[in-house]
């Protein structure tokens, strides 16, 4: 029997280092070809680290949310054979090993399907006995997210990874097994003296630290308007009760992309951005949007290219299918950088205001709020109007505001006499 250890893998991009989101696998696993071992993240995206061999998992080298530098080993398995690395008992890793063969990462395309509950069958009916509410389980983000989708409290679940970790496998088992609670569950009202402390690793934490960067470097300042789109309203269900079979219903999404494509002709400066470091600010001709989409594990940013050059249907059907790909953690990194402006939208949640985050480095951040049926003044008579408000968000290092309420206000025009949308 021989060790292979498999090391961290170049990524590519300049990457030197990464951030170990998640662990499919422990220690005493015997494990496949192929199989996928960890999901690690880059600055863009989340990668699967699959095993170049079979065999039997004797170490792992981190621990989820530890930073590591490429090159550093990831983990050790005992194969038949050789293997790639020579073992010598009660020694460290050491940074000079000779280098294993390069082990293919790929973007993260389905999500990780637990192992066949094997708990169950040892112990089908023993009472669940909850941890004090002080004893805090540990788990990954992974399974507590899994577990609140499922209603389960993680107290209640014994784990069987390292110091008690609940692994996928526990929650498969606590689910299948006809348990017996040790207590009745505490109503809503009653008492509660537990907390519960949730590592900030991961996509979370990416986010994290991009929201203190831009809050810290960007001097932000927000401008609302708000806008009649009665007109707006009524041309886009005419155009999905006419065009909806044949080329798909349009929601406000691609027609506030028009309108923004059309007022950056006359604010080029606000299609930006700016490498602060550098002191350069780039003027971008292609109009590259980031859609911000709201996924289970976080706030993503899929980009929709070249939104100059894409018709209505076009753009919306890019749209859907960038944010799809987000919300399923199917996006690669090229699908979720390279923006040089944002359009943020909460739907029906929107609110009144809001007061966006510039995605630096891009200069300029445009929030849709909710639609309402209002009464207001046209013409010297109160009318019920569709309304909405644009509130958006500006780096004044780069964005006068003169500049920046001119550009909403050219969109407002664009997007109440929606005709304007589509003249050359």
């Amino acid at each position: 029997m021989g060790t292979h250890v498999i090391k961290m893998p170049d990524i590519g991009e300049g990457i030197a280092q990464v951030e170990l989101v998640e662990w499919f696998v422990k220690v005493g696993d015997v494990i496949a070809e192929d199989q996928v071992v960890a999901d690690v993240m880059t600055d863009k995206a989340t990668v699967e680290i699959p095993s170049p061999v079979s065999g039997k998992v004797l170490a792992l080298g981190g621990q989820p949310g530890e930073v590591m530098a490429v090159g550093s080993e990831l983990i050790r398995i005992e194969v038949e054979g050789g293997g790639n690395h020579i073992d010598t008992p009660q020694a460290k890793p050491a940074e000079a090993e000779a280098e294993p063969e390069p082990v293919p990462a790929k973007p993260h395309t389905e999500p990780h399907t637990p192992a066949q509950p094997t708990i169950a069958a040892q112990h089908p009916a023993a009472p669940i006995v909850p941890r004090e509410p002080h004893d805090k389980p540990l788990a990954s983000p992974a399974v507590r997210k899994r577990a609140l989708d499922a209603g389960i409290e993680l107290r209640y679940v014994q784990g069987s990874g390292p110091a008690g970790r609940i692994l996928h496998e526990d929650l498969d088992a606590f689910i299948s097994r006809p348990h017996i609670s040790a207590s009745q569950p505490p109503s809503g009202y009653a008492r509660r003296n537990d907390s519960e402390q949730v590592p900030v690793i991961g996509l979370r934490r990416k986010i994290a630290q991009r929201m203190q960067d831009a809050k810290r470097r960007v001097a932000h300042f927000s401008y609302v308007e708000e806008i009649d789109v009665t007109a707006l309203e009524a041309l886009r269900q005419q155009l999905n009760a006419k065009y909806g079979e044949s080329r798909g219903k349009l929601t406000l999404l691609p027609f506030l992309v028009r309108a923004m494509v059309v007022a950056l002709r006359e604010f080029p400066q606000i299609n930006a951005t700016y490498d602060d470091e550098a002191q350069v600010i780039t003027h971008h001709g292609a109009v590259h949007v980031g859609i911000a989409t709201q996924a289970d594990n976080g706030l993503m940013v899929p980009v929709l290219r070249h939104a100059e050059a894409g018709s209505l249907w076009g753009n919306a059907s890019e749209i859907a299918r960038v944010a799809h790909a987000a919300r399923n953690n199917k996006a690669n990194r090229d699908e979720l950088s390279g923006s040089t402006i944002t359009l943020t939208s909460l739907g029906a949640l929107g609110g009144i205001v809001s007061t966006p985050v510039v995605n630096t480095p891009e200069v300029a951040i445009v929030g849709v709020n909710r639609m309402v049926e209002r009464p207001v003044v046209v013409d010297g008579q109160i009318v019920v109007r569709k309304m909405m408000n644009l509130s958006s968000s500006f780096d004044h290092r780069v964005v006068d505001g003169m500049d920046a309420a001119l550009f909403i206000q050219a969109m407002r025009g664009l997007l109440e006499q929606p005709a304007c949308l589509f003249v050359e």
